[in-house]
């Protein structure tokens, strides 16, 4: 499960995408998100780790979405189900 700033970066990638054809900077998610550069790098780190971008810090600007949005876990469907 993501945080609330990992998953805002990542609806940010996909949308920006999507709307621009072509990813955002890392000044672009900034911008955005009010993070700084570090701040943004580390959340790209985690999202890369996590397979939702391919991403790695030598080249920061070239990030590949694999998935634009956060999946859902096991756990919530079942919790789900039982409950409805």
């Amino acid at each position: 499960m993501l945080k609330d700033i990992e998953r805002k970066v990542l609806r940010i990638i996909g949308n920006y995408t999507f709307m621009c054809k072509a990813t955002p900077s890392i000044h672009v998610l900034e911008n955005k998100t009010g993070r700084s550069r570090e701040g943004i790098m580390d959340v790209l780190a985690i999202l890369a780790q996590e397979r939702y971008i391919e991403w790695n810090r030598a080249e920061p600007e070239r990030i590949v979405i694999l998935e634009a949005w956060e999946r859902t876990s096991k756990e919530n469907t079942a919790s789900f189900w039982i409950s409805y």
